[in-house]
């Protein structure tokens, strides 16, 4: 089993919106903000060769949108989803899954790609499976006021239009080695990949856990639907992961890619951080 992390470049936003209610005077220090009051975040994705499988977990905001959207979300940086699966030796075709953990357009709009005309949208991995979870999708298709913007029709509808969707059983595993946590605060029915390789487990904390930074139980983002249940979801998982010593792979830190943590006086904190490599 191998796994190499996929950087899909970086994007901007507000430091107020991803830290909530916790004061500026504090997040500032773990992220700080620019004169637009604007954090820089990645977009970092996973893939994971397990057997025959090539899987690639999440896509990154993708290229397709026009000027006047990429121009809220400030992208930056040098990488972008093609060049780093080039950078892996891995070309589109060539994966056999896409795991979306869930449909804003952060973690999904790499799925879909205009097509060689540019007339219409069609799926960025032609021979790939794309997984989701089929009350998610229902969700993302029929979206709270609150959500709206995030779930794109076009990161959505052309996969189901392609035949190249399925949805996650109710064993909630991908493989043997891949399965997944539901997470209901951020939005409904977010899935966190849990990875075993040998004695080690990665868990891929998507949105639940976006950065090393929101590790506090009450750092919690304002695009939370439910952020009392993000709370509770945390601390059980967080207890779990000290326990287990589960490493953390964080898709939206700029700087810390993985975390353990453990259990002190204080609550859960952070023990160590590095790249995957350095825990597996």
């Amino acid at each position: 089993m191998r796994t190499q992390v996929i950087h899909t470049g970086n994007f901007k936003l507000d430091g107020g919106a991803m830290f909530g209610v916790v004061p500026k005077v504090i997040w500032n220090k773990l992220n700080p903000a620019d004169e637009n009051n604007l954090c820089n975040w990645a977009m970092r994705c996973l893939l994971v060769e397990d057997g025959s499988r090539l899987i690639l977990i999440d896509t990154g905001i993708g290229q397709k949108q026009d000027e006047k959207f990429f121009g809220y979300y400030y992208l930056n940086g040098d990488n972008s989803l093609q060049n780093s699966l080039h950078e892996a030796g891995v070309d589109f075709g060539d994966i056999t899954d896409v795991l979306l953990t869930h449909l804003h357009f952060d973690h999904c709009g790499g799925a879909v790609k205009w097509n060689s005309s540019k007339d219409a949208f069609a799926p960025t991995f032609p021979n790939a499976t794309y997984w989701s979870h089929a009350e998610h999708w229902q969700h993302a298709l029929n979206p709270n006021r609150r959500e709206k913007p995030s779930f794109l029709k076009e990161n959505i509808v052309p996969v189901q239009e392609s035949g190249q969707l399925k949805f996650i059983g109710d064993d909630f595993k991908l493989t043997e080695n891949i399965s997944m946590l539901l997470a209901n605060g951020h939005t409904e029915k977010m899935m966190c990949p849990t990875i075993k390789i040998g004695d080690k487990t990665i868990v891929y904390m998507a949105d639940m856990i976006p950065s090393s930074a929101h590790v506090p139980i009450n750092f919690l983002m304002s695009y939370d639907i439910r952020p009392l249940q993000v709370m509770d979801e945390k601390e059980r998982f967080l207890k779990e992961a000290a326990d287990n010593n589960y490493i953390l792979f964080f898709e939206h830190d700029l700087n810390v890619e993985c975390a353990t943590v453990e259990q002190t006086e204080k609550g859960i904190k952070i023990n160590r951080t590095g790249p995957l490599t350095d825990f597996l």
